[in-house]
C-alpha cells in the first residue's frame, strides 16, 4: 500500500514468514536486468519499424522520445508494450510508424545507453500489453542472513509462489498517488494522463488491502485448512479470464495444485462483486474504513467496472546462485503486469527495491 496509513511492500504481510535476509538492490543498473518476452513475431512487412533495444539507465518514456527525435516523427508514432524503470538494464520492443518505409541510419540511434539488437518491419503499431511476460535477473548485494534459511525461502517461493501485490511503482515516486486520487475524487482537476494513473493507484490500493487480508488469514493461495473457500472466483493462469464461484471439488484442487488456476481478488468498480459467501465477506471486511470507502465511491463514480486479478503469483524458471563477492543473483520469469519487487519482498527486506 502507499503513503499515509498505507504500508510499503516491506510492511505488507508476508506469506512465507519473517524476512530471510536483508540486502540492497539497484546498486548499479546492471543489478536489475529485465528482458521483455514478446507475444508475437514481426510480420516482416508494413509501415512500422519494430525495434528491439537494450537500454541502460533509461526509462521507457525517455527512450520513446529519443526514438521519435531520431525518426523525425511525433511521439504518438511510437509504440511500446510496457513501461520499464530507469534504474535497470532492459531489453524492450518499440515500434516506429514510418509510412514511407524509410528509416534513418540505425547507427545514429545507438549510444552507450541504448543499443539496437533487432529490427524488422511490422504491420501494426505495438500496443500496450503485447508481451508474454518479462525475464528478470537481479543481483542483491550486502546480503545479511543465513544462507541455508535464504535458500529454503527461495525454494518455498519457487514451489508455492508469492502474493500478487501491486508493486510500489504503482503508487508514485513519493507514494502519494492514493492521496492524489482521493483529492481528484473530491473535485481537484488533473490532466487526462494523470487521471489514468490515479485511477490505477486507487484500484491497486484496494486490491492490495484485500490480498493482505487473505495473506493474514492464510487463504491467499486458494486454500484454508486444505480446502477451497466458498464463493471463490478463479483466475486462469496466463489469462484475464475468470470463472466461478462454483462448489469446491477434486478437479479444482488438482488445477490449483498445478497452478493452472489461482484465486482472485477485486479490482474495484461499478457493479456487484462476483465473489460470494466467505470470500465476499473477507473482501468487503478488508475494504471498510473511511479511506477505502472513499476510494470505492470514487472509482465507481469514475466509471470503472468490477474486474478481478489473480491473488497468487508464480515465478517461473526460478534459479539462483551466490556470486564471488557474496551477492545473491536470482532469476525468474513473470507474466505481464506482475512485479519483480513483490518476489524480492517475500525473500526479505530489500533496500532500494522501487
Amino acid at each position: 500500500m502507499s503513503g499515509g496509513d498505507e504500508a510499503g511492500l516491506n510492511e505488507l504481510p508476508r506469506a512465507h514468514g519473517a524476512p530471510a535476509l536483508r540486502a540492497r538492490i539497484r546498486s548499479a543498473p546492471e543489478d536489475f536486468r529485465v528482458e521483455e518476452l514478446p507475444s508475437f513475431a514481426a510480420s516482416g512487412s508494413g509501415e512500422h519499424l519494430l525495434l528491439t533495444v537494450e537500454k541502460r539507465g533509461m526509462n521507457t518514456a525517455f527512450a520513446a522520445k529519443r526514438l521519435a527525435q531520431w525518426a523525425g516523427v511525433g511521439e504518438v508514432a511510437i509504440g511500446y508494450a510496457g513501461l520499464k524503470d530507469r534504474h535497470a538494464v532492459t531489453v524492450q520492443r518499440f515500434s516506429v510508424h514510418l509510412p514511407k518505409r524509410v528509416a534513418p541510419d540505425l547507427a545514429s540511434l545507438e549510444s552507450d545507453e541504448l543499443r539496437v539488437l533487432e529490427h524488422h518491419w511490422h504491420a501494426k503499431k505495438l500496443p500496450r500489453g503485447a508481451l508474454a511476460g518479462n525475464r528478470f535477473v537481479l543481483a542483491m548485494r550486502e546480503v545479511e542472513g543465513e544462507r541455508d534459511r535464504i535458500e529454503q525461502r527461495l525454494q518455498e517461493i519457487s514451489a508455492h509462489g508469492v502474493p500478487n501485490y501491486f508493486g510500489e511503482q504503482r503508487f508514485g515516486r513519493d507514494g502519494d498517488n492514493v492521496a492524489n486520487a482521493l483529492a481528484m475524487f473530491a473535485g481537484r482537476r488533473v490532466r487526462r494522463e494523470q487521471r489514468s494513473l490515479l485511477l490505477s493507484a486507487a484500484r491497486s490500493e484496494l486490491f492490495n488491502r484485500a490480498l493482505a487480508a487473505r495473506v493474514r488469514d492464510g487463504s491467499w493461495s486458494g486454500l484454508r485448512d486444505g480446502v477451497g473457500l466458498d464463493g471463490e472466483v478463479w483466475s486462469l493462469a496466463g489469462s484475464r479470464s475468470v470463472f466461478g464461484p462454483e462448489p469446491w471439488n477434486e478437479a479444482l484442487a488438482e488445477r490449483l495444485a498445478r497452478c493452472d488456476i489461482h484465486p482472485s481478488g477485486p479490482l474495484w468498480g461499478r457493479g456487484e462483486l462476483r465473489s460470494a459467501d466467505a470470500v465476499r465477506v473477507l473482501e468487503l471486511d478488508a475494504l471498510q474504513g473511511e479511506q477505502a470507502l472513499a476510494l470505492r465511491a470514487g472509482l465507481e463514480a469514475a466509471g470503472m467496472d468490477q474486474e478481478r486479478r489473480a491473488l497468487r503469483l508464480r515465478a517461473e524458471q526460478m534459479q539462483w546462485r551466490w556470486l564471488d563477492d557474496g551477492a545473491l543473483e536470482v532469476g525468474f520469469v513473470l507474466p505481464a503486469g506482475a512485479y519483480a519487487t513483490v518476489v524480492l519482498a517475500e525473500i526479505g527486506r530489500i533496500d532500494g527495491a522501487r
